[in-house]
């Protein structure tokens, strides 16, 4: 599943000219303009202004859903007031589903989450879902839908917030009745936006203090994973790519900034406000991936992506990279890596990625 290669070619310029668009070209959509409910179909159109433009990539039908948790959290408490009366709770992480498409690229305010999945969706694509608890950027995005194997993922969180531009519609029961507190369009005011400089829809952003107050802090990354020293064991590893049908991510080591450079498609991934793309750690987590019972609207199934189970994993860090194995026996739990000697294994200190790849 899994080759060796280097990404190379030059796209950081790129994110020099695109900063200026997120300074001055980001329009905020006007309440009366954004759509809630169900009958805003997120397949290209933009809702904020009811114009038609270019259908997603995927082909993938989405519609905005109606956010949970009206209620105070367990703790009785939600954080601070809004115009649409909703905060995200108290030490629980915010997740935003990224655009992941050729025209999506660069992304914003990637660099500054704790946690990156990377899924395979329709057609053979990638998507991301950056998840935010330690700091928290002032955009990001594109911003694009939801999908089925995001409620299991994000199950491991304590009522976590979803930021998303959608769902199929038939999936939207699901997201409705799942532990968490969904955002999309036209929910909370001012935070998304529209860009002006691409096509919708890869030019929807998030504004995540309009979410939350303050950052949810460490204590929300229930994740299981183990921070510390390198174990012992391991191999030099200079680079890495993992593939997709139609999307690769390569993961070169870069000695002078001790972390991995991240090429998609072999470009070099940059982001528009922090520079490259560069965790600390890389798992590439092989799990069961088959056909959703959920389609795009030209019959296309989604896949279904299972982090429930256990498995074979490579994790990379400084430099090297470890065979190892992952457990996570129910969707409320945090997924736990080990050594093949059955020895803990650490990550290092920083931002990880986490590559979910299918299982041989």
């Amino acid at each position: 599943m899994a080759t060796v290669g280097r990404g190379r070619g030059a796209r950081a310029r790129r994110a020099v000219t695109t900063t200026a668009f997120l300074a001055v070209t980001l329009t905020i959509a006007s309440a009366a303009g954004c759509t809630t409910g169900r009958d805003a179909v997120d397949d290209g159109r933009d809702h904020g202004r009811g114009t038609a433009t270019a259908p997603s990539p995927t082909g993938q039908e989405t519609r905005p859903t109606p956010s949970h948790g009206t209620g105070p959290t367990p703790s009785g408490q939600i954080s601070g007031p809004s115009p649409s009366g909703q905060r995200t709770a108290p030490g629980s992480v915010i997740a935003v589903k990224i655009d992941n498409s050729q025209a999506a690229r660069p992304q914003t305010g990637l660099n500054a989450a704790d946690i990156v999945y990377v899924e395979q969706v329709e057609g053979g694509l990638s998507r991301l879902m950056a998840v935010y608890a330690t700091a928290v950027p002032s955009v990001v995005g594109p911003v694009r839908s939801a999908r089925e194997s995001d409620l299991e993922l994000l199950r491991q969180f304590d009522r976590p917030t979803l930021a998303f531009s959608g769902a199929q519609s038939k999936l939207l029961p699901l997201i409705d009745r799942a532990p968490l507190r969904a955002e999309t369009p036209g929910h909370t005011r001012g935070a998304f936006e529209r860009g002006a400089d691409r096509p919708a829809p890869h030019n929807l952003f998030l504004r995540p203090r309009a979410l939350l107050s303050r950052e949810p802090g460490a204590a929300a990354l229930t994740t299981g994973f183990r921070f510390g020293a390198a174990p012992e064991g391991g191999h030099p590893s200079a680079s890495r790519t993992v593939r997709y049908p139609l999307a690769s991510f390569t993961f070169t080591w870069s000695p002078g900034r001790h972390r991995y450079l991240v090429a998609m498609d072999g470009t070099p991934a940059v982001t528009t406000d922090a520079g490259p793309m560069a965790p600390a750690t890389v798992v590439v987590q092989y799990v069961k991936v088959h056909p959703s019972r959920f389609h795009d609207f030209l019959g296309h199934a989604t896949p279904y992506t299972e982090t429930v189970g256990a498995g074979a994993a490579t994790v990379m860090r400084d430099g090297r990279a470890y065979r190892a194995t992952w457990k996570r026996p129910t969707a409320t739990e945090g997924t736990r890596f080990e050594t093949n000697d059955g020895k803990p294994m650490t990550f290092a200190q920083g931002q990880v990625w986490v590559v979910l790849a299918k299982a041989a």
